[in-house]
């Protein structure tokens, strides 16, 4: 058995978990009664009896075209993204952190061309630290801690990679209303995109909603480019939940900017697609 075969099965596992959201998580966090009233306690026993594979940024399948210019076969492609974690320890590290390992891959597929390429694939693997946050006993979101490397796999001129120490929290305002942002110092090593910090950005800030039943979601994250100009790549998400006690999403994507893929990060793009999503427990990392 081939190690992408391996690979492919396990994630499939993780997958079929996450679609069938275990109800005993599910009540600690309080969705029973529309609540989040989560102690301390109770979360890191829940985090140390549960799984230490799931899902780490949303995972989703979409469809799409480009918003303005006329769409072709070139601008019209699938848009899919894989994401998982591994947790390494329990939460007894000192500040009760955990230490974990995360994959992301980001594809696009122009499935309208001839011979249907993948024309542009992203790798992002990385190590991280998490910290659970409460104030008075509840629980209030996370703070992250990373070492992450991404890239395109490629070599000679189409090569494009850089590294960051990213800094990132989720903040639950209230139990409908989060959020986030990141920053990060970036190493780049990639001799063909020196100038990546201007397209890709150097912070990160967003905000999610979702209803009291968790039926419908809306986000907006914002990307700053560097310089001082109000220059910012946008991406806003809507989603809705397809069977009240699964997690599968019917999901809408539109980007707006720059950096939407690696190969392509100096080209503005401006997208519109919608497809299936499937997200993590708590929130999505960004």
């Amino acid at each position: 058995m081939s190690l992408f075969t391996k690979f492919m099965r396990l994630y499939v596992a993780v997958i079929l978990m996450a679609v069938a959201a275990p109800r005993s998580f599910s009540q600690i966090m309080g969705e029973e009664n529309n609540q989040v009233e989560i102690s301390s306690d109770s979360l890191r026993k829940a985090l140390d009896n549960g799984p230490y594979f799931g899902l780490y940024k949303d995972n989703y399948f979409i469809f799409g075209t480009s918003v303005g210019p006329k769409p072709t076969r070139q601008n019209t492609n699938i848009k899919f993204q894989i994401s998982i974690a591994q947790r390494l320890t329990k939460s007894v590290l000192p500040w009760h952190t955990y230490l974990f390992l995360f994959y992301s891959q980001k594809c696009f597929w122009n499935v309208l061309e001839r011979s249907m390429p993948m024309t542009d694939l992203n790798f992002n693997p990385g190590i991280g630290l998490a910290k659970h946050l409460f104030v008075k006993n509840r629980y209030i979101g996370k703070l992250l801690l990373l070492a992450e490397h991404e890239s395109n796999g490629r070599d000679g001129t189409a090569s494009r990679s850089w590294n960051k120490i990213s800094l990132g929290a989720s903040i639950m305002i209230d139990p409908n209303f989060i959020v986030h942002g990141k920053v990060w110092l970036p190493i780049i090593d990639g001799l063909q995109n020196k100038d990546i910090l201007d397209y890709c950005g150097i912070y990160q800030i967003g905000t999610s909603f979702s209803t009291i039943n968790k039926r419908f979601g809306a986000s907006i994250i914002l990307t700053k480019r560097k310089g001082w100009e109000l220059n910012y790549n946008t991406i806003i998400e809507l989603n809705y939940k397809i069977f009240p006690r699964d997690n599968q999403y019917l999901f809408l994507q539109y980007y707006n900017g720059y950096g939407e893929g690696l190969l392509a990060f100096k080209e503005f793009h401006s997208q519109l697609r919608v497809g299936i999503v499937i997200k993590p427990q708590l929130f999505s990392d960004y």
